[in-house]
C-alpha cells in the first residue's frame, strides 16, 4: 500500500498543527548536520517546471546580521505608521528574532527566471509559490526536529538585495530566523496577542463557484498585550 502507517501519518499532522512562526530564541548554535537536514527538506520541495528557484544565503557575519536587523527595524517603523490606529499595538509586538537566533538565513528567488516558461507563461508568480513550498518544508522539518523558525518579511527587498550582493534580477523573499527555543507557542503568537483570530475553514471552502467569506475584522485593539 502507498499509505503511511498510523504513527507516521499522525507525526505529519502533528508537525503541521504545531508549527509556529517563532520570534523568541535561545542563542545556542544549531548542529551542522541538523541544519543540513532542514535545508535538504527545503530543497526537496515541489517547483513549477522543476525550476527549483530557491537560493539560500547563510549569514555568519555578526556585523552583517546587525545591518539586516537595522533594515528590518526601519521597515517595522514604516509598517507601524501605515497601520494608522493600530500603530501602537503593532509596535508592542515582537516581530523577529534576528539578533537572538542560532542561525540566520535569507531565501531568495533565483536570477534569470524569465527563461523558465513551463507553468509560468500565464502565472509568472509560480516561482514565488515554489519558494514558499520550500520554506514550508523547512518549517515542518525544523518543527519535527524541535527547532524554532520565524519568517521575517519586514524589509525593503532592494536594500537587502544590495546588502547581500544578490543579482539585480534575483529577489530576496524571506529572512529566516532558525534556532533552539525554550518552548513553542501553544497557538500562533499573533492569535495569543489578540492581533487576529484563525478563520473558520468552513468559511473559506466553497463548491463550484466563489462564495464570499465573512468579513475579517482587522482593527481590533490588542487589549494591552505586550512582548513576552
Amino acid at each position: 500500500m502507498n499509505r503511511f502507517d498510523d504513527a507516521e501519518i499522525a507525526a505529519v499532522y502533528k508537525a503541521i498543527a504545531e508549527r509556529r512562526d517563532m520570534r523568541h530564541f535561545l542563542p545556542d548554535p544549531i548542529d551542522a548536520a541538523l541544519l543540513e537536514r532542514v535545508l535538504q527538506a527545503a530543497h526537496m520541495a515541489p517547483s513549477v517546471g522543476f525550476m527549483q528557484p530557491w537560493r539560500f544565503i547563510r549569514i555568519t557575519d555578526a556585523a552583517l546580521r546587525l545591518k539586516m536587523h537595522a533594515l528590518v527595524d526601519q521597515e517595522r517603523i514604516h509598517t507601524a505608521h501605515a497601520l494608522g490606529e493600530r500603530e501602537d499595538a503593532f509596535m508592542r509586538l515582537k516581530v523577529e528574532g534576528i539578533r537572538d537566533c542560532g542561525e540566520l538565513l535569507v531565501v531568495a528567488l533565483m536570477d534569470r527566471r524569465d527563461a523558465h516558461i513551463f507553468g509560468r507563461r500565464t502565472l509568472p508568480e509560480m516561482d514565488l509559490c515554489s519558494v514558499s513550498c520550500a520554506i514550508q518544508n523547512m518549517w515542518l522539518a525544523a518543527r519535527a526536529e524541535g527547532i524554532g523558525m520565524g519568517w521575517v518579511s519586514l524589509f525593503d527587498p532592494e536594500a537587502l538585495r544590495q546588502l547581500l550582493h544578490i543579482p539585480a534580477d534575483a529577489k530576496p523573499l524571506a529572512i529566516l530566523c532558525l534556532g533552539h527555543v525554550e518552548a513553542f507557542y501553544p497557538r500562533p503568537m499573533l492569535e495569543l496577542e489578540g492581533w487576529a483570530k484563525r478563520q473558520r475553514l468552513h468559511d473559506l471552502v466553497s463548491e463550484n463557484a466563489w462564495v464570499e467569506a465573512h468579513p475579517v475584522v482587522t482593527d481590533q485593539p490588542l487589549e494591552g498585550k505586550h512582548d513576552a
